[in-house]
C-alpha cells in the first residue's frame, strides 16, 4: 500500500486526509494519506523516505513551502517563480517539487463569479502561501497588490520577488476591492485586530483558512454587508491538482466533496 503526507506545524487543522482518502476509495487506488507534524530538523528524514520509495508522496504546508527546496532535484515553472512548493513526488529518481497552489486560488476566484481584473487588492500577511496568490493575481490582471505584515521586513523580501507590491505598515488599511488574510490568525479563533468599519458594502473578504470554516475576519466582514469566501475551494482545488499529478486520475469535486472537508 502506498503512503502520502501532507507536512507542516501546525497541522491538526488539516482535512487534506479526509479528502485525499475519499478521492483514493473513490478510484480504488490502493493507497493512504495521513498528516504528519514535524520540526524543520525532520524534513531530511521524510524526504529521503520520499527518494526511497517507503513514500509515495507529500504535500507541504505551513511553514516549510520554501524550506523543501534545497532537498528537491527539480522545480516546475510556478514552483521555480514563486520559491513555494506544496507538493512533491519521485519521477525518474528525481525528486520533483510542485506548486498547486496558484491553481487552486485561481479556479477558486472564477468559481465565484468575481470578476478581480482591474481591482485593488490587499493581502495581509507574507508568508506560506502568499508568493501563490501574488502569482495567481498577476495573472488575473489585477490593477494594485498591497501588502502588510506584522513583520515588515518579509512583506520588503516580497517585493524584491514581484517588484509590483505596495507595502504597508501593519495596521494601516488602505482602499480595496478584496481583502485577502493569508495570516494564521483565525486557526484558532483569533481575531485580528484591525479596524475594517469604513470598508462596508461590495467589497470581498476572503480568508485562505477553511477550518473554521468562518473565521473572526469573515465574520466581521459579514457584518459590514460585504461578500465573503473561505479558502475551502482554493483547497479543494489545489488537492485535486496534486491528485491528478501522483495518480494520473482527475478525482470528482461536486457537493459530496464539499461535505466531505467539512469539519466533525
Amino acid at each position: 500500500m502506498k503512503k502520502y503526507f501532507v507536512i507542516g506545524n501546525p497541522i491538526d487543522h488539516s482535512l487534506s486526509p479526509k479528502l485525499h482518502n475519499h478521492w483514493l476509495k473513490e478510484n480504488n487506488i490502493d493507497a493512504i494519506y495521513d498528516k504528519k507534524k514535524i520540526d524543520e530538523n525532520d524534513i531530511e528524514n521524510i524526504i529521503t523516505k520520499l527518494k526511497n520509495k517507503q513514500i509515495s508522496g507529500i504535500n507541504v504546508t505551513v511553514p516549510f513551502k520554501k524550506i523543501v527546496i534545497p532537498y528537491l532535484d527539480k522545480l516546475s515553472l510556478e514552483a521555480e517563480q514563486t520559491q513555494s512548493v506544496n507538493t512533491i513526488l519521485l519521477n525518474n529518481d528525481n525528486l520533483e517539487g510542485h506548486n498547486t497552489d496558484i491553481v487552486g486560488f485561481i479556479k477558486s476566484i472564477k468559481n465565484l463569479n468575481f470578476d478581480i481584473k482591474d481591482k485593488k487588492i490587499f493581502i495581509l500577511g507574507a508568508g506560506g502561501v502568499v508568493p501563490s496568490i501574488i502569482f495567481a493575481l498577476n495573472k488575473l490582471n489585477v490593477s494594485k497588490i498591497i501588502i502588510s505584515n506584522r513583520t515588515k521586513k518579509k512583506a520588503e523580501d516580497l517585493k524584491s520577488q514581484f517588484n509590483n507590491l505596495e507595502i504597508l505598515d501593519w495596521g494601516d488599511i488602505n482602499d480595496f476591492d478584496v481583502i485577502i488574510n493569508a495570516t494564521s490568525l483565525g486557526l484558532n479563533k483569533e481575531s485580528i485586530n484591525l479596524d475594517f468599519s469604513k470598508f462596508t458594502n461590495n467589497k470581498l473578504f476572503y480568508d485562505v483558512i477553511y477550518n473554521p470554516a468562518e473565521t473572526n475576519f469573515l465574520k466581521e466582514g459579514k457584518k459590514l454587508g460585504n461578500r465573503t469566501e473561505n479558502g475551502k475551494l482554493m483547497f479543494i482545488y489545489q488537492a485535486f491538482e496534486a491528485f491528478k499529478l501522483w495518480h494520473g486520475v482527475e478525482p470528482q469535486i461536486n457537493s459530496n466533496t464539499l461535505e466531505i472537508i467539512k469539519n466533525d
